[in-house]
Formats: structure tokens, sequence, C-alpha cells
């Protein structure tokens, strides 16, 4: 069953993208938990990314983080224990990143990405299930690297 709530942030390079990305989940019906630049005035994604981390852990929602490129974002995340932040760049990533990583918080790059792939992009990744099984074992893997840093 897709998510309700989704946890939505950007720094200033991704302000307008998320703008329509809100727009967007609001009008399929999600519940939009926004965070970050409130216009184009610079901000430190590094900050956006821990308050978007920390409500994605706190409430099991799936997070969505938007910078110019996505990468700054997706380093940020992927340093919170318990998150997996994946950069997509099209409806396979997102596909796959779900089922086989179950990947908690999307980025994605407003300088590279319309906004009509980012919605494909983002309808594949909040709507695609967990396959578990094998995969649940890495995943268990990967969380045992953060204990053991």
């Amino acid at each position: 069953m897709p998510a309700s709530t989704v946890i939505l942030g950007s720094d200033h390079a991704g302000f307008a993208f998320k703008n329509a990305v809100n727009h967007s989940l609001r009008e399929a019906g999600f519940t939009v938990m926004e965070f970050g630049a409130r216009s184009q005035e610079s901000c430190d994604y590094p900050l956006v990314a821990g308050d978007v981390c920390r409500q994605v852990l706190a409430t099991g929602a799936p997070g969505i983080l938007i910078c110019g490129t996505g990468l700054g974002m997706s380093m940020a995340a992927n340093r919170f224990p318990g998150i997996r932040a994946a950069l997509c760049t099209n409806e396979y990533l997102a596909r796959m990143t779900r089922a086989h990583n179950d990947a908690n918080v999307l980025c994605l790059g407003s300088r590279v990405l319309g906004e009509a792939l980012a919605e494909s992009i983002i309808s594949v990744f909040l709507n695609t299930a967990f396959d578990g099984e094998r995969h649940q074992r890495r995943i268990d893997q990967l969380e045992t690297l953060n204990a053991n840093s």
C-alpha cells in the first residue's frame, strides 16, 4: 500500500522544483510535510537533509530531497543510520532501489530532471514495495556497517 504522507525538503536550488512536486503530491492525495528553502535565497542542504531524515526515521514516512543535482542531498542523507537514500534519474532506478534496497529517501536533481520525469520517478518510488527475503539480509548488513565504524 502506498504511503499517505511524504516528507519533502529542498535547498534553494530545488525550491521551485519542490513547489511543483509538493503541488503534484497533494493533488494525488498525499499529506506533505515540507522542510527547507522557502525562497531561492541560499541555504545549506545538509541541514535540510537532516530535518527530513529525522522526520523519516521518526514517522516511517518516505522522504524526498531535492537540490541542484541530488548528489549533495544523497550524501548528507546517507550519513544517518537507518536512512537509505537513493539518487534516481529514471523510473528503473526508483523501482529497483525500493524493491531491492528498501530505500526510504528519494533524492532528485532539479537541474538534471524535468518535472514530468520527476513526477514519474516519484510515482514509481512511492508505489513500489520492498521485495524482502534475500534483500533484507543485505539491508541488515548495511546497518551493521554503521555499527562497526
